[in-house]
């Protein structure tokens, strides 16, 4: 994988217009893991080619599971209606080899409102009403969680986890030849892709600044969904990579989706 950077491309904020959301995401988490490429690979849509890493002299793709709670979510021209919800969203790490772009590939996402309805009829979206729990406590001195626990219920990707949080800025992550090119992977596609509810290829773009994660441990995780697709056959814990958190960030979602 080519040396990645947070070069001036990735960060410039296109101006948010018409229908764009803004939102302000709390308890944001990148928790991945890692899954042999060959139980992903149908599940992609053939465009794009799988980031892959070795990992213990095996060659594994990402998939991270990214709880976070929308704050306020709202539309740019209507900014005094606001909604706040929990979501997680189920996202591989690809390249488009068309534009030859990282990018994440949606399997699918967990929303706690009935706004859910919204993208899931009008675009199509793969998102699934559910019920999300957030217990978590974030010590403003120590700048970091001393209590982290999401619960996903009612949903077609039940999820429950509990994390540790350092409070110190992640130093490697497995597989990757240097911090920061890890870290634009796992931390900043700008573009999203999916299958449709009608089958068809959908994407969608978001912005937000870099993010200043700190790492995680995991005390305990279950997420049904691998289990249920074959992706985690142990049934009782995932093959983790990394666990990355950030307490708030500002996100710019550009709509509508094409």
């Amino acid at each position: 994988m080519d040396k990645l950077t947070f070069n001036d491309e990735l960060l410039v904020r296109q101006p948010a217009r018409g229908i764009d959301v803004e939102t302000t995401l709390a308890h944001f988490a990148i928790i991945t893991c890692l899954i042999d490429p060959a139980l992903l690979r149908p599940l992609i849509h053939p465009r794009f080619q799988l980031d892959l890493v070795e990992v213990d002299g095996q060659e594994r793709a990402l998939l991270s599971v990214v709880p976070f709670m929308d704050q306020d979510f709202r539309f740019v021209h209507f900014p005094w209606i606001r909604w706040r919800f929990g979501q997680t969203n189920y996202r591989v790490y690809v390249t488009d080899t068309q534009t030859g772009e990282h990018a994440a590939w949606f399997i699918g996402t967990s929303l706690d409102s009935w706004t859910v309805s919204i993208p899931r009829h009008l675009w199509k979206l793969p998102w699934h009403r559910a019920r999300i729990h957030f217990d978590c406590n974030y010590d403003e001195t120590a700048r970091r969680y001393s209590r982290y626990r999401m619960q996903t219920t009612d949903s077609w990707a039940d999820a429950e986890v509990e994390l540790q949080d350092t409070g110190q800025p992640p130093t490697e992550l497995a597989g990757f030849d240097d911090l920061e090119t890890g870290l634009v992977i796992l931390t900043h596609p700008r573009k999203g892709f999916y299958y449709r509810r009608d089958g068809r290829l959908g994407t969608y773009q978001i912005w937000h600044d870099r993010l200043q994660t700190t790492a995680g441990n995991i005390d305990s995780a279950r997420f049904s969904l691998l289990e249920e697709m074959g992706l985690d056959t142990s049934g009782v814990k995932p093959a983790i990579h990394s666990v990355l958190l950030q307490h708030e960030t500002e996100f710019t979602i550009y709509l509508p989706p094409t």
